[in-house]
């Protein structure tokens, strides 16, 4: 009796432990979104699942229970006659008794997990119930292309779940007739009974026309077919393929027919030949035909008969990717660029980038980090208006390291280190004596030494924040150390759920399983738990259906807080006769602009592309979830970027989609590629220049092509981010009939080059690590400038400083201290651009700027001096004389 409790609590606990597990997770989840703002999202999406899984686990249970209620009345004449399975004898009517609430448990059973299943497949019922036209149809069947985005995956969907339901039928519906004595085993074989057999014609004849549905829809997928040459379906897939499958649609049934009257009557021989049939149809029409068409008739004559579908195929994949933006304009390159010229785009030459991102992160690591438990996890670029002038920057939040911290425990994790502090912010180009950056902002609490002010630098969302902290707590937040002590602060945001009650301390003592929550003395009425912290995380847990970019950036508003923003994708893998890429998406859009307050967490969804479909159907299943980009604030829309892993993949389609000649596109006459240095591709840059035909200089993303197998240069993509020209594309080719040096060529003649090849080696040899930043290509005018900065670095474990910089510029090639000495060497200008080792701020700084930047560094000394750190206490006195000097100018 005893055994018999405890296997029954071991069952209850089984049931109600998952169960409960749920309940707290989905309570947690409705919280979240009433936090940010995201409730109506949460329960249409709720509303979907359950009612697509109530749907389609209702259907599997009737459609077994009917066929188990009728298998359980009917009645057979060897219903007392044991069965033998091995040494077990089991008495038939003993075993009636339990096979139908067996059934109906496995019935049950079925349908949760078909329900289950169901659910997990909401987003296809929403885009089939929201769908729309296109005003596209394919070029082989002529359906709209609405239809393979948005009702294709559904209907292939049911017919698996309808092929799904009868085979669980089958399976159950047999079981209960074996049991019942309507399949007997016997030494000829399987006996089954005739009200078996009718009853299995019916259900034969149904899966028939399950099958029939498959053929139909197996018709469309044609059209992602994979010819070698191209995508989608060629000459062989149109005149053969598709035809037999029309033939196989409609046969199908019939067979169906026939074999289930075979069935019915009990003529076996008879009722196999039909779908015999059918099989032959198949492998003659599917593959043998074909594959002899293609020898003998297509690999012949493959470009005259295959050109209408490459010409399918380019047009689409460059709808897919929407590279039917770009424009091509002609770059006849020059080598007549001049020191008038180099003055004449100062403000070009000002923002080259030099500070590569993986050298200027550890340089961050190592000046800025402050302490150990600070950690700059990535750096990004941008661009601000700095003291007047448009400058492009780099800049890395500091965010607060977990792994790092001295003292682990609760308290330490989750009440008082709560969030990282503040940002390294300078420009790309500006450099020390010492080859260390300059800087706008740094420090804790924030010094700022131009007119970009950070009120509120506290990083509670993050890449790197943990999975949940309480604020408001008894215990007070550190902020930041001095040299005097730590600072501390109390939160005063309206992120996170207000935890004033005891409901709630059960549930994210139970969600997050720590008893701590509800036991801690700290936590009161006012405290708030913020959960959902790391901002890929929060954003995905909102708007699941979108791919999110990788490489998220911080901005400064213009109210100095701190905002991310993030890339989002609509995408699909069901547009006709487009190219895949590996993980089989064949459409993607940049639609979405994503922005996540670090203070608060508040979080918006801009859409940045209206045209794009996919967008238009979401916006109509979450009509409370998009904004236009026109609700962007101004101050926040200045930093929109076109992003460049989008134009990575784009550029990576349009290597060989360029060519919109099927002859040209087929014979690969003009394809090309993307640079590489060593084994990995070039990526593209960001960099601030003025566009051939513009008169404005413009914040833009920038990627070189080469000749497939080639090194001279092709042609280079720039993507526009400014604006009203944010995201206009234009691709700009080089003549073919004399050279243009490329990258790798470049970097060829730079190891050639004897003096530079001279000092790389003795800087080895004493030890150094010599890092080659990035080479960029710079087009200027109607020229080229290549420019590549070089690192020197104790060890792989040492500070990287930036101590030259090589410029090439037609057949010459210079190494300098920095980029105003290279291109003084190879121009001859006496002063072009402004002096790398200058301060970060202008020259021409108001004197009202510059006595903020005297007293920023005043300030700073002073507390150095308090420190006893004599060494920074003299270096800041050497920069207040700098300053003094050029106030007195």
């Amino acid at each position: 009796m005893r055994k018999n409790k405890f296997i029954l609590a071991l069952v209850l606990a089984a049931v109600i432990l998952p169960f409960a597990s749920s309940l707290v997770s989905f309570y947690a989840d409705w919280l979240f979104f009433v936090e940010t703002g995201f409730s109506s999202v949460f329960t249409t999406m709720l509303y979907a699942k359950t009612v697509v899984g109530v749907l389609f686990g209702a259907a599997l249970f009737f459609v077994v229970l009917i066929n188990v209620l009728y298998a359980n009345r009917s009645r057979f004449p060897y219903s007392t006659v044991f069965m033998v399975g091995g040494n077990l004898r089991v008495q038939r009517d003993a075993a009636v008794r339990f096979i139908k609430p067996l059934a109906l448990l496995a019935s049950l059973l079925l349908a949760l997990l078909a329900g289950n299943w169901g659910a997990l497949h909401w987003e296809e019922v929403l885009l089939f119930t929201n769908r729309v036209n296109i005003g596209t149809v394919d070029p082989v069947i002529g359906k709209d292309i609405g239809f393979y985005l948005f009702s294709l995956p559904f209907w292939e969907m049911l017919k698996g779940f309808a092929g799904f339901i009868l085979l669980a039928t089958t399976v159950i519906a047999a079981a209960v007739y074996f049991v019942r004595g309507g399949i007997t085993l016997t030494e000829r074989g399987a006996a089954v009974d005739e009200k078996v057999r009718r009853h299995l014609a019916i259900l034969v004849g149904i899966f028939a026309c399950v099958v029939a549905a498959g053929f139909y829809l197996d018709s469309f997928n044609l059209l992602y077919s994979n010819n070698r040459a191209f995508y989608g379906a060629g000459y062989v897939d149109v005149n053969s393929r598709l035809l037999t499958y029309r033939i196989l649609t409609f046969l199908t049934p019939l067979a169906g027919i026939m074999l289930a009257a075979g069935i019915w009557k009990g003529a076996w021989r008879a009722a196999l030949l039909p779908p015999a049939v059918v099989v032959a149809l198949y492998v003659i029409g599917i593959r043998v035909y074909p594959g002899v068409l293609q020898k003998f008739k297509v690999a012949p004559n493959e470009l005259a008969l295959e050109t209408p579908y490459i010409e399918d195929n380019l047009k689409f994949t460059r709808f897919g990717y929407d590279l039917e933006k770009i424009e091509t304009v002609p770059f006849d390159v020059d080598t007549k660029l001049s020191a008038a010229d180099i003055a004449n785009n100062d403000a070009t030459i000002k923002n080259i980038r030099l500070w590569d991102h993986e050298p200027l992160l550890k340089t961050y690591s190592q000046l800025q980090q402050i302490r150990t438990y600070y950690r700059f996890f990535d750096v990004d670029n941008d661009r601000y208006k700095v003291n007047g002038q448009y400058t492009q920057v780099m800049l890395s939040p500091r965010e607060l390291s977990y792994a790092d911290l001295p003292s682990k425990n609760w308290i330490n994790e989750r009440l008082i280190f709560t969030h990282g502090n503040g940002i390294t912010f300078g420009p790309v180009s500006r450099i020390s004596k010492e080859g260390l950056p300059e800087f706008f902002v740094k420090d804790i609490p924030a010094v700022s030494l131009a007119d970009i002010t950070v009120s509120r630098p506290e990083i509670y969302f993050g890449e790197l924040s943990n999975d949940y902290v309480v604020v408001k707590t008894r215990i007070p937040e550190f902020s930041y150390p001095t040299a005097t002590g730590n600072i501390n602060t109390t939160y005063a945001g309206k992120g996170g759920v207000p935890i004033d009650s005891l409901l709630k301390k059960l549930l994210f003592a139970a969600m997050f399983k720590t008893e701590k929550i509800l036991l801690s003395s700290d936590i009161t009425p006012e405290s708030r738990i913020i959960y959902n912290r790391n901002i890929n995380e929060r954003i995905r847990a909102i708007a699941p259906f979108l791919r999110f970019d990788g490489d998220p950036y911080m901005v400064v508003d213009g109210k100095g807080r701190l905002k991310w923003i993030i890339d989002a994708y609509t995408y699909s893998d069901r547009l006709p006769y487009s190219k895949p890429l590996n993980g089989g998406i064949n459409y993607m859009r940049n639609s979405v602009k994503t922005v996540v307050d670090a203070y608060d967490g508040s979080v918006s969804f801009y859409i940045s592309d209206p045209d794009d479909v996919l967008v238009k159907v979401y916006r109509r299943i979450f009509p409370g979830l998009f904004k236009p980009l026109a609700a962007m604030p101004d101050d926040l829309r200045r930093h929109v970027r076109y992003p460049h892993q989008f134009l990575q993949i784009q550029a990576a389609m349009f290597a060989a989609y360029h060519m919109t000649d099927p002859k040209v596109f087929y014979n690969k006459e003009n394809l090309w590629e993307i640079p590489a240095l060593g084994e990995k591709p070039m990526e593209p840059y960001y960099t601030i220049m003025k566009l051939p035909g513009e008169k404005v200089e413009e914040y833009i993303l920038l990627l070189p092509f080469t000749p497939s197998k080639r090194d001279n240069l092709a042609a280079w993509l720039t993507a526009r981010c400014d604006g009203e020209n944010y995201g206009k594309i234009k691709a700009y080719t080089f003549p073919r009939d004399r050279l243009i040096y490329g990258p790798k060529q470049i970097d060829a003649r730079i190891n050639q080059d004897s003096f530079i090849s001279q000092q790389l080696s003795l800087w080895n040899q004493r030890g150094s690590e010599v890092i080659r930043g990035s080479l960029l290509v710079i087009p200027i005018e109607k020229s080229l400038l290549y420019v590549q900065p070089l690192f020197l670095a104790a060890d792989k474990a040492g500070l990287p400083e930036l101590k030259r910089v090589i410029v090439a510029f037609g057949d010459q090639v210079v190494m300098e201290e920095n980029l105003e000495l290279a291109l003084q060497r190879l121009f001859g200008a006496k002063k072009t651009v402004a002096a790398a080792t200058e301060t970060a701020t202008d020259s021409k700084a108001s004197p009202a700027t510059l006595a903020r930047e005297a007293m920023s560094i005043y300030e700073k000394a002073t507390t150095l001096q308090r420190q006893g750190n004599w060494a920074g206490y003299g270096e800041e006195l050497r920069k207040l004389e700098q300053v003094l000097k050029r106030m007195a100018r």
